[in-house]
């Protein structure tokens, strides 16, 4: 975390936004001391500030923190002192503030105001939806505007001259045990709780809890500074959330970086391992399941980055993972099958060993399709490295979203575009000479590679067969494009002449039963939509991808993730140009049914995402991409998802959007945003940027992020 500030003061402040990079926004990057930053060990009572330097409590002992380190100071001026009053409420005194030249004064049963008259009063907060008699009120603070803000167990509210605000779990409040308060200079109000801090402006709240936020979520006192850094003592130390105003450019050549350093691994982008829990300087790469993918979506974000400014940085790094997502293709035992990871031949781990026999039989009694082949790492012809088999339609989809943007945005020689030919080529080849099937070194399908017709027939496929149908007439889109040979078109001909995969793609994706809902299917569909639809030529077809586009969207949409809705956004306004270019006045077009093309045309003529929502993402995407585990199922703000075969893991925010992004478990973009106890790793694991690279630079690329805004709101 020291590197990351140390990072951050080195940005410049840009004065005006002239571009879309050049949005500017408030960061939160929190910090976080403990007894290896001088502070003892265990609970730290009280928190405030003197001279602008924060000072921490803990038993008899106060600590001045200088030069990033909390030394003992011998004297100090307390900052809280609980006052004395002559007439006593009739319950214990849990919190007091002065207020109108008297006092508020919590209690564990209800609010009394204290005047200068020494009159004693009881107050019930009221308005035309709540009428609360105040329990254990622990939290009081009077904001920037002279407001009186309680927290209770009732809620949380402010008395505004003589009306009351009141807020519940359906008007946003995370939580309401409560623990102390604090106001900023900037009007928001801060409250501690017994897990975690909640900030409140403009009516909006935000919730920081768990390891990303905080040292412990047990929080006991809250200061804030003028710059509007958040000081938070709790149990297990300090911490503090700074506010660092930053740009999406800033955003994105500090992710680039991070990339570049802890996560390129021979020109493959993956997570790496933390050998220490929480610290990045004890980071390692490791391989992960779909390093192609993953490498692929880098490339992507370069490649979009190299379009839309220019930058050679940009090629060089789309050439290195293309040149990477190849070598998986022509490294494997059959032409155009491609592995899932490349190693060296003396990589630290066991990996066939872990994979033994055995092991893939313990593995079948628990998961029957579980496929028994060994090695599951076989060796290069040259000795040098190994290469992980058994690949699925995840890596499939990452190589065929990648090569039709390198192609376009990236590849401008003879000798670029050969070698994009050469491979996509390959692939598709492969897959068309063994049935629209990957085939391992067994000579058998890979457990998620088959996309025959057979399969989508049998009882193990057909819930398969609408996402498969689609993203093979993507790759098939892609391979034509591409290559410029008619023999993947006429392919694409028969699968859906003969075995109508074009009617299987309108039901693009599986969303019931719940357990066939996984979150990595809504990636491989968007991204192979995006293929799909932009190569497609056929306005028959076009109007029934754009219907499939719309299906998938819809039940994805409230999740809030900028790649998705970049997606689907950049997708939505190509068909309003070819809408307004005149592609579907044919009338012609499906003669069984000559309202069909009309109604989708109106229908579905504008992308419905709000836009809004790619900013907030991105603007929200944290810093610190350490894999933390977080849990929501005690927020009073989420709806929890009944419907039948569900569990209380799941659920959404009383808007019915996912939790943000700063404020869930997961980072990655393939995951699901409706789970509310999710752990990417618990503090072993760090997450490449390219969850943010890849939607901010498509974004840009599609002009989406808008021209000269502020970056507003919450």
């Amino acid at each position: 975390m020291k590197i990351l500030l140390c990072w951050l003061l080195l940005i410049p402040v840009y004065l005006s936004a002239q571009s879309a990079g050049e949005l500017k926004f408030i960061q939160e990057v929190p910090k976080i001391y403990s007894s290896k930053d001088g502070l003892p060990n265990g609970e730290i009572e009280e928190i405030f500030t003197q001279d602008n330097t924060p000072i921490a409590k803990a038993g008899n002992q106060y600590f001045e923190l200088k030069a990033d380190k909390w030394k003992v100071v011998s004297s100090t001026s307390k900052s809280k002192t609980a006052p004395k009053f002559a007439i006593r409420p009739d319950s214990k005194i849990l919190s007091s503030i002065q207020y109108k030249g008297g006092y508020a004064i919590g209690c564990e049963k209800g609010l009394y105001l204290y005047n200068n008259a020494k009159k004693l009063a009881r107050v019930f907060p009221e308005n035309e939806k709540y009428n609360w008699a105040l329990r254990n009120v622990n939290a009081l603070v009077t904001d920037s505007k002279g407001r009186l803000w309680f927290g209770a167990d009732e809620g949380v509210g402010y008395l505004d001259g003589t009306e009351w605000k009141l807020f519940a779990g359906k008007e946003g409040l995370p939580f309401n045990r409560f623990t102390c308060a604090a106001a900023a200079p900037d009007g928001a109000v801060w409250f501690g709780t017994e897990k975690g801090v909640i900030e409140v402006k403009d009516d909006y709240f935000k919730y920081r809890a768990s390891r990303r936020w905080l040292p412990s979520d047990k929080v006991n006192d809250i200061t804030v500074t003028k710059n509007g850094t958040v000081w938070i003592a709790t149990d297990k130390g300090v911490g503090s959330i700074i506010p660092v105003t930053m740009t999406f450019d800033d955003k994105a050549k500090y992710f680039t970086k991070q990339v570049e350093e802890r996560h390129n691994r021979m020109g493959f982008i993956a997570h790496s391992h933390l050998k220490e829990q929480f610290n990045v300087n004890s980071s390692e790469v490791a391989i992960s399941d779909n390093d192609g993918m993953y490498t692929s979506m880098y490339g992507a974000a370069q490649a979009f980055r190299y379009a839309a400014t220019g930058d050679p940085e940009a090629k060089a790094l789309a050439d290195r993972s293309f040149k990477a997502c190849k070598w998986l293709v022509d490294i494997t035992h059959e032409k155009g099958f491609p592995a899932r990871v490349i190693i060296p031949a003396d990589w630290h781990e066991p990996v066939n060993e872990i994979y033994s026999v055995e092991s893939n039989l313990r593995h079948q009694k628990s998961d029957p399709m579980w496929k028994n082949i060994y090695p599951r790492f076989p060796k290069s012809k040259d000795g040098k490295y190994m290469y992980k088999i058994d690949t699925s339609s995840d890596e499939l989809a990452g190589h065929f979203f990648f090569y039709g943007i390198y192609y376009d945005l990236v590849a401008k020689t003879e000798e670029e575009k050969k070698a994009v030919r050469e491979v996509v080529g390959d692939i598709m080849d492969h897959l068309i000479r063994h049935g629209y099937k990957l085939v391992d070194h067994d000579g058998k399908v890979t457990r998620w590679g088959d996309f025959s017709p057979e399969y989508f027939s049998s009882v193990y496929g057909y819930d398969q067969r609408g996402l498969n149908s689609m993203v093979m007439l993507s790759f098939l889109n892609v391979a034509k494009h591409v290559t410029g040979d008619s023999k993947y078109e006429d392919a694409a001909k028969i699968l859906r002449d003969k075995y109508n995969y074009h009617i299987y793609a309108l039901h693009p994706k599986e969303f019931f039963p719940p357990e066939n809902v996984v979150p990595w299917d809504n990636n491989i569909c968007l991204m192979s939509m995006y293929g799909l639809l932009r190569y497609e030529t056929d306005p028959a077809l076009l109007l029934m991808y754009r219907q499939s586009l719309e299906s998938a969207w819809q039940h994805i949409s409230k999740q809030k993730n900028a790649f998705w809705d970049i997606i689907y956004a950049s997708l939505g306004n190509r068909f309003s140009e070819l809408v307004d270019k005149k592609t579907f006045e044919d009338k012609n077009l499906f003669k069984e049914n000559h309202l069909y093309a009309p109604n989708v045309v109106q229908h579905l003529y504008k992308p419905v995402n709000n836009p809004e929502y790619i900013l907030e993402n991105l603007q929200k995407v944290p810093l610190d991409l350490i894999g933390y585990t977080m849990d929501n199922r005690h927020r009073l703000d989420v709806v929890f998802d009944n419907s039948p075969l569900q569990n209380e893991n799941m659920g959404w925010r009383t808007d019915g959007y996912a939790l943000p992004i700063d404020e869930r478990g997961h980072v990655r973009q393939d995951r699901d945003g409706f789970a509310l106890l999710a752990s990417e790793g618990d503090g072993h694991d760090e997450h490449e940027g390219t969850f943010f690279l890849l939607p901010y630079y498509m974004a840009q690329y599609h002009g989406l992020l808008g021209q000269g805004k502020e970056v507003l709101g919450k």
